[in-house]
């Protein structure tokens, strides 16, 4: 991996984590302010925000540490460096966001058959407010969305959008018609979305936590370039793998056709460098064989 590359991954590093920071500092505040909102105007659905957020909060707050931590350099522990520190969040936000979910969705179904009427004007003005703060730090976690740690925490911060659209919903609906169901109703039905959701990505994530290839089209479009390359027999053991979502590592054995000399070798080094370059692994290891030799590996 060339030097200019590096940077631009430190930069993209160093980007997230202020990103996730950003996001942080905002639920984590607003938390507060909605839990108080949520007992003064006796809603559900704003309290079941309020200690969600909390969680929220906890779980983008460790995403945080673990985009900071993924920066740390290689050693001679993690040779690697620490960045599937960042997929660890990622499946474990996404398991907080599943039992959040779940939670919202048992505090919310008895209120259904015994609906309680909430504050309407403190119900609304904390909506608009929950709508606006936690849409800037969803859009502002979006906008970078590279790694699976990043694209975990953007739907805790989509959660809380839904949520408290839901709560200006509904508090809307009550008001007209009377109704205060709805608000156990949409906090319900928010809660299911994102779990269907969530759920998907949980999928993913553990996927890539047990290193299955990030994208099978992809595996296999890097072995037909490596073998088409005139010099190239086959292409075997190959693995490709991702550290975090976004930097991919690449490992395989290419049988050359012909015994090439040091000269050669180069060439088919620099080669090799251009034809892999476009998809930007953060890492790369390939093995010559010649043709008379035996694959230790077998």
């Amino acid at each position: 991996m060339d030097h200019s590359h590096h940077s631009h991954g430190h930069a993209h590093a160093h980007n997230e984590s202020g990103r996730i920071g950003f996001a942080f500092w905002l639920n984590a505040g607003f938390a507060l302010i909605e839990f108080i909102g949520g007992l003064i105007t006796n809603s559900v659905a704003i309290t079941s925000n309020a200690i969600h957020d909390f969680g929220d909060a906890l779980a983008i707050g460790f995403g945080w540490l673990a985009s900071r931590a993924a920066q740390r350099a290689p050693d001679l522990d993690y040779t690697y460096g620490y960045r599937r520190l960042s997929l660890l969040s990622a499946l474990l936000n996404g398991l907080i966001l599943s039992i959040g979910s779940i939670w919202v969705i048992a505090r919310a179904w008895p209120r259904l058959w015994n609906p309680q009427p909430p504050e309407l004007g403190g119900m609304f003005g904390l909506a608009l407010l929950g709508v606006a703060i936690n849409g800037v730090a969803a859009l502002r976690l979006r906008g970078g969305g590279a790694t699976q740690n990043e694209r975990m925490l953007s739907w805790h911060l989509l959660e809380d959008v839904l949520g408290w659209s839901a709560v200006l919903v509904a508090s809307l609906i009550i008001y007209f018609t009377g109704w205060n169901a709805v608000d156990a109703l949409l906090s319900i039905l928010v809660a299911l979305f994102i779990l269907f959701n969530v759920a998907r990505n949980l999928r993913n994530t553990l996927r890539l936590f047990l290193q299955v290839s990030p994208d099978a089209r992809l595996t296999g479009e890097v072995r037909a370039a490596l073998e088409a390359l005139p010099e190239v027999a086959s292409a075997h053991h190959l693995h490709l793998w991702s550290l975090d979502g976004r930097h991919h590592v690449l490992t395989t054995h290419l049988t050359l056709k012909h015994d090439l000399g040091t000269d050669q070798q180069l060439q088919l080094k620099s080669a090799i460098h251009a034809l892999l370059a476009p998809y930007e692994l953060a890492h790369t290891t390939i093995e010559f064989e010649f043709p008379s030799e035996i694959c230790r590996d077998h």
